[in-house]
Order: structure tokens, then C-alpha cells, then sequence
């Protein structure tokens, strides 16, 4: 049997942010349901090179699919022209344990990592959102207004501010040229902050920048840039006084935007609104008002890389493509 090889370039072809929405908010509701297996996610911490290694196994037995993620994230590699993140994706049968894909994860990951933030606001946010800001404007806010424009399409304006103003212009030219929104860049966080309905946090900040006065009432904040221990972009006060769902507690306390403020015991589970699989699959009500500020803590679940990865597989095996793809003979 042969091992297919499917690149980046394929896994981009074919995997559309719709049906990414689409089978993450299906993996967040087998989830909910308890119709899984995934073990937090586990780190290899490379401190001599300022990078991890991240391994991320999951099992989804109604769709008979298994497989793990391996995932790296080394902020200086931009010195040395490479992805801050890679990510390669191990697809296996579960009845006999062979390996049917390796295939680039680094795609998917950005794609589902946007598309959670998509779904958290359709569940969490205002039934009317108009404006969001964008707090960090590199390759993930991309994705994260790919999938606002899926689940928020009533958004007609952005507000942007990023460090780097070039990153910030880029990201701006990218939202007018693929969704005809007004976009301006900020030039202070407060002020891309100020009346939005939508909140995007994807910087690898360690310490809190987005601040409670900085948030308007009736906010719906997508927490998505901490991703490991140490990592927090939000003042503290801000998750004490909003409705705070999450992903995952295990993940989300030792690695999410939660994870300093748990340790600081000044957050603990009771003050958890819910898990977002349980919001999706008991259809529970997190915001009860307008004026309420939602939170989604957002570190990434095994199970929505290998939903997306089993997607992406399945359509090379439905169109007769599987069979021009590079293959291994792995056990040959």
C-alpha cells in the first residue's frame, strides 16, 4: 500500500474557508457531544532556539478518522526566510493503524484557526455586527476575516492596528481588494478598538495589551494569539468581567489567553462560561444581552486540523485525483 504525499500547494487548491467553516463547527459539535478522543496537546520546548514543537493526536470514530498533528512555532525564523509556523499532518486508518497522508498542515492550520474564530463570533457575538478591529495583522487575521466574512457578513468595516505599519497597510489593501470592506489602520490600539462589535487578537504578545478601557460594551473578542505558557494579550480585568468560553480547559489553562491568570489564581474554572462544543451542541446561550463582552479563548484542538486534513483527503479520493499525487512506500 502507498502512503500518498499531498503538498501544500494541493492542500490550498482544494480546501475553501466555506467547508473549512463547515467541518470545524462540525468538530467543535462532536466535541461537545463527548464523540472523540484528543489528548491536550503536548511541547517540546527548544529554549536555545526560541521554538517549540507542539504534537496534536486526535481520533473522531463517526467519521473513521485519526490522525495527529506535529507543529512548530519559531518567531525568528522570518531571519532565516521560513514560516514561523510549520505543520505536517500524519493521516491514519484506525482499523489498521497504516498511514494513508502526510500532508502539509501549515495551510489548515491558519485556515481552521481562522475559521474557529468565525464560528466563536457567530455564537458569541451581536446578531448585528457592523465594525471589526484587528489587533495583530500578519497571516492570521487573514484567515480570521476570511472566516468573519463567512459567519459575519454584515461587516463592513475594519479597523487594523499592527506595530509594524507595513504589515497593517498590507492587511488593509488585502481586506478592501478580497471584500470591498473599509479599512483604516489605527494608530493606537484604543482607537482601532473604539466602537467595534468584533475584537481580533492575534499577536505573540507575553504581556496583556489590549486593555479593559479599550474595550466598548457589547464586544465579542476572539483571544487567538496565546498559544503557550506565558502568552497573554488581554488585561485580566477584561476576562473578569466578560463571559469567557473556551476551547479546551486543559489547554486553554496551561497554554490559552487564561493561562497566566490561572496560574495567578485570579481566574479559576468556575469562571468559565462554557466550552464552544458545548455551546455548538447543546445550543447554550452565552450572551443574554447587547451590552454583554464575550470571549473566545481560542489554542487550537487536534480535532479541527484533522477534520480539515480528512476533508481535504476525501476530495482527492472522490474526484480520481489520490492516484497522481507522490506516493511513499513507506513499509516496502
Amino acid at each position: 500500500m502507498d502512503t500518498h504525499l499531498i503538498k501544500r500547494s494541493d492542500v490550498e487548491r482544494v480546501l475553501t474557508m466555506e467547508d473549512c467553516v463547515k467541518a470545524t463547527e462540525d468538530a467543535f459539535r462532536l466535541y461537545g457531544e463527548g464523540k472523540t478522543q484528543m489528548p491536550p496537546k503536548s511541547y517540546l520546548y527548544f529554549t536555545d532556539y526560541f521554538g517549540d514543537l507542539r504534537c496534536m493526536p486526535a481520533y473522531i470514530p463517526d467519521i473513521g478518522a485519526a490522525g495527529i498533528k506535529a507543529v512548530n512555532v519559531h518567531p525568528d525564523n522570518r531571519n532565516a526566510h521560513l514560516p514561523t509556523v510549520m505543520a505536517t499532518i500524519l493521516l491514519t486508518d484506525p482499523k489498521t493503524g497504516f498511514p494513508l497522508a502526510i500532508m502539509d498542515g501549515t495551510h489548515i492550520t491558519n485556515m481552521r484557526t481562522g475559521a474557529a474564530g468565525g464560528i466563536a463570533a457567530k455564537y458569541l457575538a451581536k446578531d448585528k455586527c457592523s465594525k471589526a478591529a484587528f489587533i495583530g495583522a500578519g497571516m492570521q487575521a487573514e484567515t480570521q476575516v476570511m472566516a468573519m466574512m463567512v459567519t459575519k457578513p454584515s461587516v463592513k468595516k475594519v479597523s487594523i492596528f499592527d506595530i509594524n505599519k507595513e504589515t497593517a497597510d498590507k492587511f488593509a489593501r488585502f481586506c478592501k481588494d478580497n471584500y470591498g470592506i473599509e479599512a483604516t489602520v489605527a494608530g493606537s490600539i484604543h482607537d482601532a478598538c473604539a466602537g467595534a462589535d468584533i475584537i481580533n487578537c492575534t499577536t505573540s504578545s507575553r504581556k496583556p495589551i489590549v486593555m479593559k478601557a479599550d474595550v466598548p460594551a457589547g464586544a465579542h473578542i476572539n483571544a487567538i494569539g496565546a498559544d503557550a505558557k506565558g502568552k497573554q494579550e488581554l488585561d485580566p480585568a477584561i476576562l473578569k468581567a466578560a463571559k469567557v468560553v473556551i476551547d479546551d480547559w486543559v489547554q486553554a489553562s496551561h497554554s490559552g489567553e487564561i493561562n497566566v491568570p490561572v496560574h495567578d489564581k485570579q481566574l479559576t474554572e468556575k469562571d468559565i462560561a462554557a466550552e464552544l462544543g458545548k455551546v455548538i451542541a447543546e445550543k447554550k446561550k452565552v450572551r443574554t444581552s447587547d451590552n454583554d463582552i464575550t470571549i473566545f479563548d481560542s489554542t487550537g484542538l487536534a480535532l479541527q486540523d484533522l477534520v480539515n486534513a480528512w476533508h481535504v483527503y476525501n476530495i482527492f479520493v472522490k474526484t480520481g485525483e489520490l492516484g497522481k499525487l507522490q506516493t511513499l512506500q513507506i513499509f516496502g
